[in-house]
């Protein structure tokens, strides 16, 4: 079986790292020869400047699409850009012959500004959901994917996304266990749990224009482990349950439940980064009934459990010092 040809597109003002990853990947991380060949490429070759400065010589131009099996766009530095005419119709051309086609975190963008992604499933980088779907009403963007493959068409959210996407990309064309060695050369996951919803911040409203809506919220956030109803909170503002909850609604943008529960689910991330409670400490310190509700909740908005993110962001138990000093130090009989 001949090498696949990866063609990764240098643009002006390309960020390093995303370019990077392709090129490592399918390069030097193989761990064994035959399996890809990389080409760079550029729309005009010559030099090509970063982000930050640093710049490559490309030798190939867009002529060396045409007999690639994949192209990788690693990132495009303007969104509000739209990419060159040029470069636009040839990938449209490249995935009608039949090559895959990527866009690594914002080089979805350039994917998107083709038509290629149009009714297909896209992913980016987190940041960008709102810009990105006012742009592109037509794509399926999934705000919570690692990455995403449709018809050929391959998308991964931001920055180190990148790497779960190629290793995937590696995966399909030549099993898991190639896709394992690589990962392994990398020091990285070879397929990671969950998705981008772990890390897109979501702010809940702090404050409001209207002082009794600001009175109530932070009535809730001091009280957040006592359960609450419709009809208590209406006698702390003094309103109807009609008016309270138009009032919540016009001054937040959501009701007073999804708010409510949005903020507990806050403070227990805060709870799980900072402390060692327990996940059952933590369910009841932020007012879930129980403990399975909680890991219900959790798990329906961050795709991972509590125990997960406190292992992500939070890392393993820091080491007593002086305990470990004194466990080393040799007995005298």
């Amino acid at each position: 079986m001949s090498a696949l040809t990866v063609a990764v597109i240098a643009t002006a003002g390309f960020s390093p790292f995303h370019f990077s990853v392709p090129c490592i990947l399918f390069g030097q991380a193989m761990p064994e020869p035959g399996l890809f060949r990389v080409e760079i490429c550029a729309e005009k070759p010559g030099v090509v400047f970063s982000d930050i400065g640093l710049s490559i010589n490309v030798e190939h131009g867009l002529e060396q699409l045409d007999v690639a099996d994949i192209i990788i766009v690693p990132y495009w530095n303007h969104p509000e850009e739209r990419p060159s005419q040029a470069l636009l119709d040839k990938l449209i051309s490249v995935w009608q012959r039949g090559a895959e086609v990527v866009g690594l975190c914002l080089g979805t963008y350039v994917l998107a500004y083709s038509g290629l992604l149009d009714q297909h499933r896209a992913a980016t980088h987190w940041e960008y959901e709102k810009d990105f779907t006012e742009r592109f009403p037509a794509v399926h963007l999934d705000n919570n994917s690692l990455y995403t493959s449709d018809e050929r068409l391959i998308t991964s959210a931001g920055t180190a996304a990148g790497i779960d996407c190629c290793l995937n990309i590696i995966r399909e064309h030549y099993g898991s266990a190639i896709a394992n060695r690589v990962a392994r050369r990398m020091v990285v996951p070879p397929y990671r749990e969950g998705g981008q919803a772990q890390f897109i911040e979501r702010p809940v409203p702090v404050s409001t224009r209207d002082s009794k809506m600001n009175e109530l919220m932070e009535y809730l956030r001091r009280n957040l482990d006592k359960p609450h109803d419709l009809d208590s909170l209406a006698r702390f503002v003094s309103m109807s349950r009609r008016t309270l909850t138009r009032h919540f609604i016009k001054a937040t943008g959501t009701t007073i439940g999804e708010w409510l529960n949005a903020e507990r689910l806050q403070r227990s991330q805060e709870l799980l980064e900072t402390t060692d409670s327990s996940i059952e400490s933590i369910s009841g310190m932020v007012g879930f009934q129980s403990p399975i509700s909680f890991r219900q909740s959790f798990k329906a908005r961050f795709s991972v459990s509590p125990s997960e993110w406190r292992r992500a962001f939070r890392g393993p138990a820091p080491v007593d010092q002086q305990k470990a000093r004194e466990k080393a130090r040799p007995s005298v009989s």
